[in-house]
């Protein structure tokens, strides 16, 4: 450190010039003192240096690191929260201000900094803190990706490189004949066009169990309550999956015991709506593990239909305890509120619903036409694709496919199509066998796939992203 020159000041009042390269940073001697570690020990070193009006600092330093630490040191001010510290800009300024706040040792800043953590920067603060050896820093960031474990997981594009998957989930006998045992997950490989087992078994809480919510949230797909066969009773019991580890964990159970309802992930947090006979809603909140209740459904309703949009809950058809439900109900979770968005001029049941972008389809079920001289047996032996566009609010009836639904089918949305899994029943002889389609959502047009797991009971269909899978395996 060198001086380039002294000048007279106000005694107790000092202004001290700071060089970086060719720049200068006048900066008030007091504060420096009481907020610096680092000039604090040089002013009371009894160095020439302390006593000179001008100082030089070397060591690598950025302007704007130094800019903003001395910012701090001067006003109490933290570079506003909307610098853009998610893009590459914003993390070098954070890292440039945390680099200068370690040379100074400004020990007040470095623990205000464990206040801007992100989900995009905490893994890089992480790094820093691992890197100048600060503790408190460290600590922090540990524990903020640790209560959000899933959203890092997978909701911030962790692996960009890796396409989903199809998996199967239920109690499916065994694939080769030397296996004895069932397994209950099954991985569909579309490259080799079959149906491969994993290793991983449902908990054994979970056996016997029907009728309960499944959910995926942040690539973890979560399974609760449900009506226990064995025991003839509704459960509260929530697990999670972990596809990474290929491990279910229990989590939180809710509050009410439920069956016959749906769960379904918005804004990441888990909805837990309805069930038989229940009007009362649920939310789950996987960074601290419990439920709470919300606002409940303006009314009870059986075989009614739900699905996520645009950050929303909508919820269609089925029964009230007055007769059919022919409104839509759209729930907002910023204002727990539940609101009638539309009347419908059909009624629906027990269909399934997904969305994309500001468009729900509406697979399978039962459909009545209000006014429709058919019975309504007839609605109900075609397996159709409906969709509603919450936007412009229009309805369009897509093309229809020949196999029965059954109503028992279950969807998913996986790349650019709608898979199917339900079963047909042979005419003649009454015989059922499953059935494996996708409905090609660009085309408006149908596909069989003739592989179709093995025959199985309670069963889900979704689209997740598994471990060690590349691109040319999927």
């Amino acid at each position: 450190m060198t001086t380039p020159g002294s000048a007279q000041s106000p005694p107790g009042d000092e202004v001290v010039e700071i060089w970086l390269g060719e720049r200068c940073f006048p900066a008030r001697k007091r504060l420096l003192l009481e907020q610096s570690d680092f000039f604090g020990a040089l002013f009371r070193s009894g160095m020439r240096e302390a006593a000179a009006a001008g100082l030089r600092l070397r060591g690598g330093l950025s302007a704007r690191g130094l800019e903003l630490v001395l910012d701090f040191i001067h006003c109490g001010r933290m570079p506003p929260e909307d610098e853009g510290e998610d893009d590459e800009g914003g993390f070098r300024a954070l890292e440039e201000l945390l680099e200068a706040a370690c040379y100074l040792q400004v020990t007040a800043l470095l623990r205000l900094l464990a206040s801007r953590l992100r989900l995009p920067n905490c893994l890089r603060l992480l790094r820093l803190a691992q890197h100048y050896g600060l503790r408190e820093l460290r600590e922090a960031a540990l524990g903020f990706m640790a209560a959000r474990f899933h959203a890092l997981s997978f909701g911030r594009g962790a692996w960009p490189m890796r396409r989903p998957a199809l998996l199967a989930l239920g109690r499916f006998a065994a694939i080769n004949p030397e296996e004895a045992s069932p397994c209950s997950a099954l991985r569909y490989d579309e490259g080799a066009r079959r149906w491969l087992p994993l290793p991983g078994a449902l908990p054994v809480e979970l056996e016997n169990v029907r009728g309960y919510g499944a959910a995926l949230l942040d690539n973890y797909l979560f399974l609760a309550g449900g009506y226990r066969l064995t025991a003839s009773q509704e459960i509260a019991a929530a697990h999670c999956y972990n596809p990474s580890l290929d491990e279910w964990s229990p989590v939180a159970s809710m509050n009410q015991k439920r069956s016959n309802f749906k769960l379904l992930a918005v804004s990441g947090n888990l909805y837990a709506i309805g069930g038989q006979s229940l009007s009362s809603v649920e939310c789950y909140d996987p960074e601290h593990d419990w439920w709470n209740f919300v606002a409940s459904l303006p009314t009870p309703l059986v075989e009614f239909s739900a699905c996520e949009c645009k950050d929303k809950i909508y919820v269609m058809g089925g029964y009230t305890t007055r007769g059919r439900n022919l409104n839509i109900l759209q729930y907002c979770p910023i204002s727990d509120n539940w609101t009638n968005f539309e009347q419908c001029d059909i009624h629906i049941r027990k269909q399934q619903m997904l969305s994309l972008e500001d468009t729900i389809y509406i697979v399978g079920g039962c459909i009545h036409e209000l006014g429709s001289e058919k019975k309504s047996n007839q609605n109900e032996d075609m397996l159709t694709v409906q969709s509603y566009n919450i936007t412009t609010r229009e309805w369009l009836y897509l093309k229809e496919n020949t196999s029965k639904s059954g109503l028992n089918l279950t969807c998913t949305l996986h790349n650019d199509g709608i898979y199917i899994l339900t079963r047909d029943v042979t005419l003649f002889t009454s015989l059922e066998h499953r059935v494996f389609l996708k409905y090609n959502i660009f085309t408006d047009s149908w596909e069989s796939i003739r592989h179709f797991p093995i025959f199985g009971q309670n069963m889900l269909v979704y689209s997740i992203y598994l471990p060690n899978l590349t691109w040319a395996e999927t």
